[in-house]
């Protein structure tokens, strides 16, 4: 190695192994394995284990993680004049906790809000985002993030991602969350649409291929060693960026951080278990508010599976085990969670109609799963689901009273709806562990920075590994908008800066 070219391993990071299995992570493999798209389905063993170590490992830049963040940085960078981008993935299937983004993208004056007459402006986006953090979060970062939504939401349209069904998440008070016209899940359709988009350019994902280590150079990070099926590989690159995602299955570190959470579910697909945290600390990162965890309030907990924050956002309630409401649905993660932990035995249902039903894809989903009760009426959803009948008939002609004009008693003013007479529907949940707000210490222009606030050359970060933009408390629908402004955003500098 030339110089003082130095190996920092992060093989012995706090965790060990990720958890093996998870329905929902299995069934959005077989899905995007289902779809074939060269160069980005998941490689076979054998494949793996007969590819030469010293192939093409000379590159110009190395993305670490297949996610929103990741797969965004890669297309962006291609476009903007990089020849020689590759992908490392170390599980065998793409996307990470994107697959499980279900609300959508948070984004201001967009071009589908003034087609559909929502007004709105980027001053009271910036302003929201700071308040639902509790004001936290890095104002640079922040103002960076939502004065760019609008444009991110164009770049996914012309990629043929369009998400222009625009609901609503608590903590915002105006429809600025973008979803797929179906109201689907967001993931579901951004992941596929990000992963076609790579195939269409040629660039290489590379499945099963897990970074253990940084390589630098006299300070400057210039490649990466990935275990390649037991076989270890040197990428050697102008620029790395680390887009690893978080660490919610990882139930170590979470104790690590945040003992008080080391018994709850996690929603996070398996290979999130803090990998980027590590490799960058080891080449002298600062990592930010590590200990802001959030959980979110509204997790199904035999199966860890999310149940979408739009749902609320389109009318649905949450009601304790005497079938009565206890607080805003509406409010900040971090306080729909709290008051529901605070609920008799921990019971909590969300209750919602047939318009909530239709309004939501995700839900027939659920259903599919054996997740969600269903009833005639309002009588016979509370026999269902064991609450009292008469309790839960007076919640609900109070709550669409509410809708009604009324004011509410939890205070309670957005996402109001009457529920319609015929079916009713409820989902038992809990909170569960979601997002990792803290981590890598990052500017504008995505380098990473130590502890001085110094920039580590040739190390960039997108995503959920970085850390300071949501403060301690994320918004719905803002998870999205980061991983794809700022993923975006680090293609194009990388570009700017290592295309001759």
């Amino acid at each position: 190695m030339a110089g003082n070219q130095k190996l920092f391993s992060s093989v012995d990071n706090v965790g060990g192994a990720p958890r093996l299995t998870r329905r929902g992570f299995l069934a959005a493999a077989g899905a995007l394995g289902a779809l074939g798209l060269a160069g980005c389905a998941p490689r076979s063993i054998s494949e793996s284990a007969d590819r030469d170590p010293k192939e093409n490992n000379d590159c110009d830049v190395v993305i670490v993680g297949a996610g929103g963040a990741g797969l965004s940085a890669a297309i962006a960078a291609h476009d903007a004049g990089v020849e020689k981008v590759v992908v490392l993935e170390k599980m065998g299937v793409n996307g990470g906790n994107t697959n499980y983004s279900s609300s959508g993208m948070n984004a201001s004056e967009t071009k589908f809000q003034k087609e559909q007459g929502i007004e709105d402006s980027t001053d009271l986006f910036i302003q929201e985002t700071l308040d639902g953090g509790h004001n936290t979060g890095d104002e640079e970062l922040v103002t960076f993030m939502c004065e760019n939504s609008a444009a991110a939401i164009d770049w996914l349209d012309s990629l043929g991602i369009t998400l222009d069904n625009i609901g609503q998440t608590g903590g915002m008070s105006v429809k600025r969350c973008h979803r797929p016209t179906d109201g689907s899940a967001v993931g579901a359709t951004l992941v596929p649409g990000l992963v076609a988009a790579a195939a269409e350019r040629g660039i290489p994902v590379r499945n099963l291929c897990e970074v253990t280590e940084l390589v630098t150079d006299d300070g400057a990070v210039v490649g990466v060693v990935a275990d390649d099926n037991n076989t270890p590989i040197q990428y050697n690159a102008k620029a790395v960026i680390l887009a690893a995602g978080g660490l919610g299955s990882n139930p170590e570190m979470i104790a690590q951080y945040r003992p008080d959470l080391k018994d709850f579910v996690s929603t996070n697909q398996p290979g999130a278990t803090g990998d980027g945290y590590r490799l960058a600390e080891d080449v002298g990162a600062e990592l930010v508010q590590m200990d802001q965890i959030q959980i979110h309030p509204t997790v199904e907990q035999t199966t860890h599976s999310l149940v979408a924050e739009g749902i609320r956002g389109s009318g649905a309630i949450l009601v304790n085990a005497e079938g009565k409401r206890f607080f805003d649905e509406m409010s900040t993660r971090d306080k729909v969670s709290a008051a529901e932990l605070a609920q008799p035995n921990g019971d909590v249902w969300c209750v919602f109609d047939q318009q909530v039903y239709d309004a939501n894809k995700s839900v027939a989903k659920l259903e599919g799963q054996g997740l969600v009760t269903k009833a005639d009426s309002v009588a016979g959803l509370a026999e269902a689901i064991g609450v009292d009948a008469a309790a839960l008939e007076a919640t609900i002609a109070a709550y669409d009273a509410v809708a009604g004009g009324a004011a509410d008693e939890f205070g309670r003013t957005q996402g109001c709806i009457v529920f319609a007479d015929g079916p009713m529907y409820a989902i038992k949940v809990a909170p569960g562990i979601h997002h990792e707000m803290g981590g890598i210490k990052i500017n504008v222009s995505n380098e990473v920075l130590d502890a001085d606030g110094n920039v580590i050359p040739g190390l960039y970060a997108a995503g959920e590994v970085t850390g300071g933009i949501h403060g301690n408390n994320r918004i719905g629908g803002n998870a999205v908008c980061d991983i794809e402004v700022f993923g975006k955003n680090v293609g194009e500098v990388v570009a700017s800066r290592v295309v001759a």
